[in-house]
């Protein structure tokens, strides 16, 4: 990415009705992450691991695993295969499951996307809007976006 490409944050808070421990398999699991946003992924599900996931057609999203502190914290970088705004790698990507009042709350902006190109940033929000909705419907859930420039 191109030292002078202005980024931001896609930030998303939301509740679902699950233990930390049933949601951390619907984001690692390969054929789990499938009933919801894939046709196909491949995760090598440790630091320096694959993380690759075949959104529709033509649209493969691919990066590695960071961090991974089951059941608590996912940290995996994304960009898309065969695209120059948003290479692969690019951008970071960070979930942290947190049990409240036995609810599953994602605390501190997460899961949060950064550095992520400005003008990528509507599709990959669209896109992260459809992720987080089906995770939490898995369970049941609600929450909102907010977007934010990076200072």
């Amino acid at each position: 990415m191109d030292a002078t490409t202005e980024t931001m944050s896609v930030e998303r808070t939301l509740s679902i009705d699950a233990s930390p421990e049933a949601v951390w398999e619907f984001l690692v699991d390969p054929d789990k992450a499938t009933r919801w946003m894939g046709q196909t992924c491949t995760f090598e599900a440790e630091p320096g691991g694959l993380y690759r996931c075949e959104v529709i057609p033509g649209h493969t999203a691919r990066g590695e695993f960071v961090e991974l502190d089951a059941p608590h914290r996912l940290v995996f970088t994304w960009g898309w295969e065969n695209e120059e705004r948003t290479p692969p790698g690019s951008s970071t990507v960070e979930i942290e499951l947190v049990e409240i009042e036995r609810l599953l709350d994602s605390q501190s902006g997460t899961p949060q996307h950064r550095d992520q190109p400005l003008r990528a940033g509507a599709v990959n929000a669209s896109a992260q809007q459809r992720m987080t909705a089906m995770i939490s419907s898995v369970r049941g859930g609600s929450g909102g976006w907010r977007r934010r420039p990076v200072s």
